[in-house]
């Protein structure tokens, strides 16, 4: 199985890449006040707006540093209504990719109900390497905020 790779601050993450629909340069982006701290705003991605969650602020609590190798990891987002969304992800380091079946990664042996999109482990000459799982990337607040219910034919949204 294929991931791409980035960073976090010194560490490792993969996304599986079957989950990843584009790697994007960064974007202009248009500020969205009153978002949850790591909704850094939202791009125009083929004319259709996309929300970016910078998941250096969302894990470590400081911004993504805008260099030459950060990129926005475009995913497909289950939407909570039984659809997808297109959701950005802004990471570092988006340089490489690792093939690993995913039998090789192991558990932390640390439980992390804050952060549940944090899974298993992976070692190799780099070291660890954390996988993530993207369906877990947002509480279901956010994922309501980002993703409201479509409305109904009177207007109300529909029953999820």
């Amino acid at each position: 199985m294929l991931f791409l790779l980035f960073r976090l601050g010194k560490d490792r993450y993969a996304l599986p890449a079957v989950q990843v629909a584009e790697v994007l340069p960064m974007l202009e982006l248009k500020q969205i006040p009153q978002a949850p701290p790591a909704v850094r705003g939202a791009f125009d991605f083929r004319g259709r707006p996309v929300p970016l969650i910078d998941l250096s602020l969302m894990a470590l609590g400081k911004p993504a540093r805008e260099q030459l190798s950060t990129r926005i990891v475009l995913v497909d987002y289950p939407d909570g209504h039984g659809g997808t969304r297109p959701l950005g992800l802004l990471a570092e380091q988006v340089t490489e990719t690792l093939r690993r079946q995913p039998g090789d990664f192991r558990d932390t042996g640390v439980e992390l109900p804050d952060a549940p999109w944090l899974g298993p482990v992976a070692s190799d000459a780099g070291g660890l390497v954390q996988r993530v799982d993207v369906e877990q990337l947002l509480t279901p607040e956010v994922r309501a905020l980002l993703f409201p219910a479509p409305a109904g034919r009177d207007g109300t949204p529909e029953a999820a």
